[in-house]
Parts: C-alpha cells; sequence; structure tokens
C-alpha cells in the first residue's frame, strides 16, 4: 500500500466544528450501480447525514447521492438509509459508546479505495456553543501567528 492509495471524494467539514472527534473508522457501504457511478462522479453530499444503529446494523442517514445521469427508472433515491458494513466486534463496540450520553456516530469523509467506497465514520460528543466560539478563537489566533511569522520573514 502506498502513502494515499485513495481517493477522498466527500468531507463532511462541519464534523469537526460541531464535534469533539473521538475516535473514527472504516465501514464499507452497501450501494446499487447507480450510486457507485454516481459516487464515482463525485455527486454526494455528507452535510447533513448521521449513522444510528438498529437491530445490530449500522445505516447512515440523510446521505445524499445525486442520481445518475444516464440511469434510467432504475435510478435510486438520493437521500435513502443504507447499510453500513462493519464486523460484529465493531457494532458491539460502537452500540456501549453510543449508548453513553452525547456520543454520536458522524459521517466524516466518504473514500474510494479500490474501486470501492469508504465511509469514514467517527464517534463524536457535541460541541456545546462556547466550545465552538473557543474553536473558532484558537484558529484565528494561531492564523495570526501564521501571518505576523510570515511579515517577519518578508522583512
Amino acid at each position: 500500500m502506498g502513502s494515499k492509495d485513495y481517493k477522498v471524494v466527500a468531507q463532511n467539514k462541519k464534523a469537526g466544528h460541531d464535534y469533539f472527534i473521538e475516535e473514527t473508522l472504516e465501514a464499507g457501504i452497501v450501494l446499487t450501480g447507480t450510486e457507485i457511478k454516481s459516487i464515482r462522479a463525485g455527486k454526494v453530499n455528507l452535510k447533513d447525514s448521521f449513522a444510528r444503529i438498529s437491530n445490530g446494523e449500522v445505516f447512515i442517514h440523510n446521505m445524499h447521492i445525486s442520481p445518475f445521469e444516464h440511469g434510467n427508472r432504475f435510478n435510486h433515491d438520493p437521500t435513502r438509509h443504507r447499510k453500513l458494513l462493519l464486523h460484529k466486534l465493531e457494532i458491539s463496540k460502537l452500540i456501549g459508546k453510543t449508548k453513553v450520553k452525547g456520543y454520536s456516530l458522524v459521517p466524516t469523509k466518504l473514500i474510494l479505495r479500490n474501486g470501492f467506497a469508504k465511509l469514514e465514520l467517527a464517534l463524536a460528543k457535541g460541541k456545546k456553543l462556547h466550545d465552538k466560539r473557543d474553536t473558532i478563537a484558537k484558529k484565528d489566533a494561531q492564523r495570526e501567528i501564521a501571518r505576523a511569522l510570515k511579515e517577519k520573514q518578508k522583512m
């Protein structure tokens, strides 16, 4: 395996802003033919998506995959629930951790590895408003420091 043997198709940038990401894992997705064609074309959005565990299986909700342009009547529903492929041990570990108050399963990235679509799923805890403000303030401070160093190097 090389250092980068995958292609990032979609990212959920808001996840890092809205949640403290504790741990990530990679899961396969059960897709139809037109869905994988749309994903390869980059027509997918993770913005409002989330994962939920039901009956010992993990499903992704609200992940929008645009209908394939050249698809016919067999085209898919853009926001249908899709099953995620994980080992039983991983699912039981997630069940235990999501029972804890405040933890959620949030998709962070959709990647293509060897022709297969994989979803990076994060076990995350929701941020409060003051936590979000702190994060923004830290980023602004880092940006200011970088800008000052750049100006100093120019002189």
